[in-house]
């Protein structure tokens, strides 16, 4: 069986010895802890960004940046691929770990999930877990975790603190603003998911979103990293389904455009709901666009479109 966190140790061991390279800033914590920061205090960057979202999908999964054009915008853009969708997405990348203490707030994501199999339902969904005496955690952070909280994760982990790496980035960087558009085949999976595709039927994905540009304010940032994806972003997959009819219905319901909120940029969508996600309709968090080969019947359908007024309105471009 792959070990996403030993996949992903590799990686990490290539950001911690060539921090110039990347822009980012490596220390130890008085646990033997290695943190990583990719632009809380660390400049940061693309080349970061892209090595963030591997590292977060369990270094089963590629990434690019390219320009891409939106109307007639060339953004940078994010193109991620993997030809182990399940494990690499739900098993590793999807962000299922929150931790608030006290003021610390973070969003935990990568391959040390599948140690503290958070949340256990998706591992048994998709028959996987990983042994590792290393662990890899993501986290989408303003702030180094203090020392407490870097125990719960190693315990949690079942790994001793000294064989823990954490690496932080904030969503107001150009790090953080990269590896959340690469969470664009990430988003589309976890919804084909929650509507009954078996992940496991997901042979290869491919999937492309615009960068969004940096915010000062994270309520902002938080806008505009959820638009380019719920605007502008397209996966393709190739999986195997026995009935075309059910497939192409399922495709249907899955893109972002199948939401009731649909049509006007995040940041507007969250201040009407009063800043409560639980307000949100939970069908707006997907792709643009989706594209699928059903390879037990060789047919391709596609549903949703890419918006590029709203896009441009979110980016500031209209």
């Amino acid at each position: 069986m792959l070990s996403i966190n030993r996949k992903a140790y590799r990686l990490v061991q290539d950001l911690c010895g060539s921090p110039a390279e990347y822009n980012v800033k490596v220390a130890e914590t008085k646990l033997g802890t290695t943190l990583i920061d990719a632009g809380i205090k660390a400049k940061g960057g693309f080349n970061a960004g892209g090595a963030i979202t591997e590292i977060c999908m369990g270094g089963l999964g590629k990434t690019h940046i390219r320009p891409e054009k939106y109307g007639d915008t060339e953004f940078a853009s994010i193109t991620v691929n993997t030809d182990h969708p399940a494990i690499a997405t739900l098993g590793s990348q999807f962000a299922a770990w929150q931790i608030k203490k006290d003021n610390f707030f973070a969003i935990g994501s990568g391959p040390a999930r599948a140690l503290s199999m958070k949340p256990r339902q998706i591992f048994e969904d998709i028959g996987y877990s990983d042994k590792s005496d290393v662990a890899v955690l993501v986290l989408e952070t303003t702030k180094s975790p203090p020392e407490d909280i870097i125990d719960q994760f190693s315990s949690e982990c079942h790994v001793s603190p000294d064989q823990l790496y954490i690496v932080l980035v904030p969503t107001t960087s150009v790090a953080g603003s990269t590896q959340i558009s690469g969470r664009i085949v990430e988003t589309g999976v976890h919804k084909l998911y929650k509507f009954g595709i078996d992940p496991l039927s997901i042979q290869s994905a491919w999937g492309c979103a615009p960068i969004a540009p940096v915010c000062t304010s994270f309520t902002e940032a938080m806008g505009k990293t959820n638009d380019v994806i719920l605007y502008g972003g397209v996966v393709y997959y190739t999986l195997k389904h026995a009935d075309d009819d059910e497939l192409k219905a399922t495709l249907e319901k899955a893109p972002s455009s199948s939401s009731k909120q649909y049509g006007k940029p995040f940041s507007e969508i969250f201040k009407e709901a009063k800043y409560d996600f639980y307000k949100i309709d939970p069908n707006l968090f997907a792709p643009a666009k989706f594209i699928v080969n059903n390879t037990a019947t060789g047919s391709v359908m596609q549903s949703g479109r890419i918006d590029i007024d709203i896009l441009m309105k979110s980016l500031g471009l209209s």
